[in-house]
């Protein structure tokens, strides 16, 4: 399952917006004491229309007049969760083809048609979803239209394609062989749910992918592509009446298909297991602790939801004040709950050292054990509430996120008419549900657990901590087939191989005429900043800038303390004085000469908390992980350079779009909308390598097209020792 700490260095973005909103917004902040928040302002969710054709098919329909431009985007209810049994990865290479040939166009005219329309175009496959999308101007709408009804209906799985499709994912199988973080992942998914589908690698492994034949790629289409099992958003400058009247032209004709009601099984109830999978010579352990959950449908997601935002997400986060804040033993710890169609799961992870794995172990259970026994404090369930009531407007900030909040509601399931009360169900949960769920939801005694590291370090300290009861898998023996999860001798069909590009996340991989995909685009940018191994290497930075505003035209030395995933630290030297802000997971606090130590704002936090997101080289990696998503837009050119250009976006993330220098493969520019509505830029340039690490030392800033902000790096180091307390906001303020 998806996590969602960040591993990594950021080089670039996470200081710019602190640069401006310091200066540019407001130059005097804080002058004076920070008035105590102001309600929730009313959120209104925006208008839409949903109506069925005759055939079947869901249409919804939302009208946004910004710019002249339409969303599209199309879900069949099939992923890898509807794949055969004996058939891992068919969903993935199905939607790998959908654009690579119809019956009545081939690859090539489809990359022709979109590019000349200036639209963009990507398909994929998730767990319980395939889907198209894409995204073109209005007055190219039935054009559209046409594409995705022909690619829905018409693909070709022509040999020769399934041949290229197959050697990418391939290819691509391979970027997570020594993950320890995926394979944390999928061997936890397997304990948690067994032989359900949520528990098998969606993805494929290299035996299956290899053994797909043109024949079940026409069966699994054929089976689950139709009108009456698919879901279309139109979204942008149309209106419903001319949306749906466009949609029943391409797709009125679209046949139905027989939709079985039957269900997989239940998962296995939680049973205990504890699960190390060995890797000789690992300094660190990955960790997973958990156990099956509830289906997002379920009366008591929301309270669920909170109860584990308390223990490890944001707005609370117990495990990281423990583990972190308190002993020291990792970077970061979080805690989620995923709710699918037919179940879920609740997970904490985090990564130590190895030393310090059982120690690290026994203190998760032990959160967990507290939070199903003891009631929680009425701050901790207030701080929950106010992160999700206050991030709900970031999911309805443009067309594509309205759609598809609309869309999760259509496709599980959900009362339409709740989109609207969402804060008003957030905060309605009390401390009473809390404490409820917790007992009927976490199993500290049934807790499956899973530890990927060097086996030889801290295998025999569990015994000392409580976990007498511990199987220890070779990774080479690692077989997510096998009921005991070992590979036997002679046979290596089912054998672990890892996936790249987690299922719950994955994110559409448009490509272009010459084949090149998101995953090709994001790998290069990785080696390009250094590596994947480098790059995920970075704990700490400490960098010192020169930061001039240009409206102004002051200039302030400015120097930032980071520590991953979460921490940091930005101080200016201006003549009042020094300026301090602090962002520690969450907690956002700043400090002056005239005002001493104060919490921030609430508008800042959000901000603050919208850059960590945008955190541009975790990003990257988040994506090759499939822990966000990516839409591949038209490259753009400047200067005769081709830029290839992505659409960033995730869970509670604004869209973010970067543009990638395609020769190069470093980072251009980043763009994205800020709170209050303004796009803003950074424009990167004066790439230097540091240690092997390529860092732009020189950024500028732009809100609406006007430059505001320019940085100007004079000192650069990574991985140099922080002291903590940088970070902890002073006792008694």
């Amino acid at each position: 399952m998806m996590t969602s700490r960040l591993r990594v260095a950021a080089l670039a973005t996470l200081c710019l917006t602190l640069a401006t909103v310091s200066r540019a917004q407001a130059p005097d902040w804080p002058s004076e004491r920070p008035p105590r928040p102001l309600p929730a302002r009313e959120v209104k969710f925006p208008p839409y229309q949903l109506r069925t054709l005759p055939n079947g098919l869901q249409v919804i329909a939302v009208s946004h007049h910004e710019q002249p431009a339409v969303s599209l985007r199309l879900i069949v209810r099939a992923g890898q969760a509807q794949e055969p049994q004996d058939k891992p990865g068919v969903a993935n290479l199905a939607a790998a083809l959908l654009d690579q040939g119809t019956t009545t166009r081939t690859a090539e005219n489809i990359a022709t048609t979109i590019d000349s329309i200036g639209g963009a175009l990507g398909t994929g496959a998730v767990t319980e979803l395939t889907f198209i999308n894409a995204a073109v101007m209005k007055d190219s709408l039935d054009v559209g239209l046409d594409l995705l009804a022909d690619l829905a209906r018409n693909p070709s799985f022509a040999p020769q394609e399934i041949e290229r499709q197959r050697q990418q994912i391939l290819s691509g199988l391979q970027v997570s062989y020594d993950d320890p973080d995926y394979l944390a992942g999928a061997v936890f998914d397997r304990l948690v749910f067994g032989f359900h589908p949520y528990g098998r690698p969606g993805s494929g492994t290299p035996d299956s992918i290899r053994a797909v034949t043109q024949a079940d790629l026409k069966a699994f289409h054929r089976k689950w592509f139709g009108a009456n099992n698919a879901i279309l958003a139109v979204v942008g400058d149309t209106e419903p009446e001319e949306a749906f009247k466009s949609v029943e032209r391409a797709f009125g004709s679209w046949g139905r298909v027989e939709v079985s009601d039957a269900k997989p099984g239940d998962p296995p109830p939680p049973t205990g297991r504890v699960v190390i999978i060995d890797r000789p010579g690992a300094v660190q352990t990955e960790i997973r602790v958990g156990n099956v959950a509830l289906p997002r449908r379920h009366p008591d997601y929301f309270a669920l939801d909170i109860a584990t935002k308390i223990l490890g997400g944001e707005g609370g986060n117990r495990l990281h004040r423990v583990l972190r804040s308190e002993r020291g033993l990792t970077y970061g710890a979080s805690a989620d709950l995923n709710a699918l169609k037919e179940s879920g799961d609740i997970v904490a992870d985090t990564d130590t050292k190895s030393s310090t794995t059982a120690e690290t172990l026994r203190l998760i259970v032990d959160e967990i054990s507290r939070l199903q026994r003891q009631r929680v404090q009425a701050r901790e369930l207030e701080d929950a509430q106010a992160y999700l009531m206050g991030n709900f407007p970031l999911t309805i900030e443009t067309p594509g996120a309205i759609a598809l909040q609309v869309l999760n509601a259509v496709f599980y399931g959900l009362d339409l008419n709740e989109l609207q009360t969402y804060r008003e169900r957030v905060g309605a949960v009390t401390l009473d549900d809390i404490q409820r769920v917790a007992r009927e939801y976490l199993h500290p005694d049934r807790l499956s657990i899973v530890l990927v590291g060097d086996a030889s370090v801290f295998a025999k300290r569990l015994a000392g901590v409580g976990f007498d009861r511990v199987e220890q898998i070779p990774l080479g023996s690692l077989d997510l087939a096998s009921p005991d999860l070992r590979r036997r001798g002679g046979s290596g069909g089912a054998r672990m191989e890892p996936i790249a590009f987690r299922t719950q996340a994955a994110g559409p991989a448009g490509r272009t005429a010459d084949g090149d995909d998101v995953r090709a685009i994001v790998a290069r940018a990785l080696e390009a900043k250094g590596g994947l191994d480098l790059l995920r290497s970075i704990r700490t930075i400490r960098m010192a800038t020169t930061v001039k505003v240009l409206a102004a035209g002051g200039t302030a030395d400015v120097s930032y303390a980071i520590r991953y995933p979460g921490g940091f630290r930005m101080e200016a030297r201006t003549d009042a004085g020094p300026r301090v802000q602090v962002f520690n997971n969450g907690e956002f606090w700043v400090q002056d000469q005239e005002h001493g130590v104060q919490p921030a704002p609430p508008q800042y936090v959000a901000e603050m908390r919208a850059s960590v997101q945008r955190d541009t080289v975790p990003m990257l990696l988040a994506l090759a992980a499939g822990r966000l998503s990516a839409t591949r837009l038209p490259d753009a050119t400047e200067g005769g350079r081709t830029l290839a250009v992505l659409e960033v976006t995730g869970a509670g993330m604004r869209p973010t779009t970067l543009t990638i220098d395609r020769e190069t493969g470093l980072l251009a520019r980043q763009r994205y909308a800020g709170l209050d509505g303004a796009v803003a830029e950074e424009a990167f340039s004066d790439y230097r390598d540091v240690d092997g690490v390529k860092v732009a030392f020189h950024t500028t800033v732009s809100r609406n097209g006007t430059p505001v902000v320019e940085r100007t790096v004079r000192t650069f180091q990574y991985n140099v020792p922080l002291d903590p307390a940088l970070f902890i906001r002073p006792s008694g303020t």
